[in-house]
């Protein structure tokens, strides 16, 4: 019988190819909060997007449902270091909802019941990018994780993906929402690691 060396440890594991640099995978799902859980009921529920130039487009509850709906099954990565892949949702294509919607303006700023907001570019929004979602799993979207319906903008950091979604704003100058204003990065992409101002 040969003898193994205590400090042998085997083969390095090759990196994953889908888990960005600086995160590690969970297969849980951890909820992570600024502030109190909204409970939103679905008869006041209702998610709007306002533009530059003036006009709001409404949705209750019913009319969202009755959109055409997407299942996505995305990868997350959150800033906090961890990453869950294969996550399954239902909702519907920002894509969907801005179809009617008309506007010069390059930046969003996502804004949530309970107050929170995050930035992005209009163009992370759009073509098959985003959704709004109100399934998990197969489940409604319980409220720790943004029930009744959060924003999903799978490519970048999971605080871009708005909780307790209420509206879009669109606007035709970049403003730095919640997290951005305590110091985070104003884009947030995980495959550069851009967590903080200055990455």
């Amino acid at each position: 019988m040969g003898i193994i060396s205590r400090a042998f440890h085997g083969r390095p594991r090759e990196p994953d190819a889908k888990l960005p640099p600086g995160q590690y995978l969970v297969h849980d799902f951890p909820v992570l909060s600024a502030g109190p859980t909204p409970r939103v009921p679905l008869d006041r529920w209702e998610f709007s997007i306002d533009t530059a130039e003036g006009p709001v487009h409404r949705w209750s509850w019913e009319e969202f449902l009755a959109l055409p709906q997407e299942t996505p099954t995305v990868d997350l990565h959150c800033v906090t270091k961890w990453s869950k892949f294969g996550t399954g949702w239902k909702g519907v294509s920002l894509d969907v909802l801005m179809e009617d919607v008309e506007s010069a303006a390059e930046y969003a700023l996502a804004y949530s019941y309970g107050g929170y907001t995050t930035n992005l570019p209009l163009e992370d929004l759009l073509d098959g990018k985003a959704w709004v979602v109100h399934e998990f799993d197969g489940e409604e979207l319980e409220p720790p994780h943004g029930g009744p319906a959060r924003l999903l903008v799978p490519h970048l950091y999971l605080w871009k993906s708005a909780k307790w979604i209420k509206g879009i704003r669109l606007l035709n100058e970049d403003w730095p929402g919640f997290w951005e204003t305590a110091g985070y990065h104003n884009y947030g992409d995980p495959w550069r690691e851009q967590r903080y101002d200055g990455d």
